[in-house]
């Protein structure tokens, strides 16, 4: 197993978190400082993260839903201070978000103490669908606008995959994408002339947002995190 995806399934932080890390220098193998992310590690490697030694046993795998608010933003810690996701579920195990909100948008967000369900729930070639409600201004959005957003659209940074999209009222939509650029629905949006007043995502992969208050969080059962773990390309590090 690759040292940071090692790193990851055991709880030391995100994929991504985990290579800065062994890039730093703060990790070892055997006693000697390792700097590559892709350095084979195995069962029998003795590997510490600042001296301390990282244990990769066996954990339960736990995934909690929030029902974001607004104002609140999307990371385990915020040097301004501002309140985050991490804060407003119990902290009885090191968890990270499964991807991001802006701070102004609402809804579904997952956490988890895998790293590595974090990564494939996010990575974009899981194609793990998210699904939106959308507050749109200048309504009513029309039919050829609704196509060129299921159609795609050309942004700076290339054009969006086919979504799928229905109109729930004059100035609201729902959109379903599998993609993860930033501020993308907004952007999409745009494109078409229809900018976004209220954003809420109502669905990430098999999970529904449901009747979950806004601000309030619940731990999900073992056959959900397994329909998860079944969207996210099967399995991951193996917990339990």
């Amino acid at each position: 197993m690759r040292l940071a995806k090692y790193l990851a399934t055991a709880g030391v932080a995100s994929r991504r978190a985990s290579e800065e890390t062994v890039r730093a220098g703060r990790v070892t193998v055997d006693g000697e400082t390792i700097t590559d992310p892709a350095r084979d590690v195995g069962p029998d490697d003795a590997v510490a993260v600042d001296g301390k030694p990282v244990t990769h046993g066996r954990i339960e795998r736990v995934v909690y839903a929030l029902n974001k608010p607004a104002g609140v933003v999307s990371t385990a810690r915020d040097p301004q201070g501002r309140p985050t996701v991490v804060t407003m579920v119990p902290q009885t195990e090191r968890l990270y978000p499964v991807g991001r909100l802006d701070i102004d948008t609402t809804g579904l967000i997952l956490l988890t103490n895998e790293g590595d369900l974090a990564h494939r729930l996010t990575h974009p070639s899981f194609e793990v669908a998210k699904t939106y409600r959308a507050v749109i201004s200048g309504p009513p959005v029309r039919e050829p606008e609704l196509q060129a957003l299921r159609d795609g659209v050309d942004l700076d940074d290339g054009r969006t995959a086919p979504a799928q999209v229905r109109r729930l009222s004059a100035d609201t939509i729902e959109i379903t994408i599998h993609e993860g650029r930033k501020r993308q629905v907004k952007r999409m949006c745009e494109a078409v002339g229809h900018p976004v007043k209220l954003l809420e995502r109502v669905a990430f992969g098999p999970l529904q947002l449901g009747d979950l208050p806004r601000g309030r969080w619940r731990k999900l059962t073992a056959a959900e995190v397994e329909a998860l773990v079944a969207w996210a390309g099967g399995r991951t590090a193996g917990r339990a």
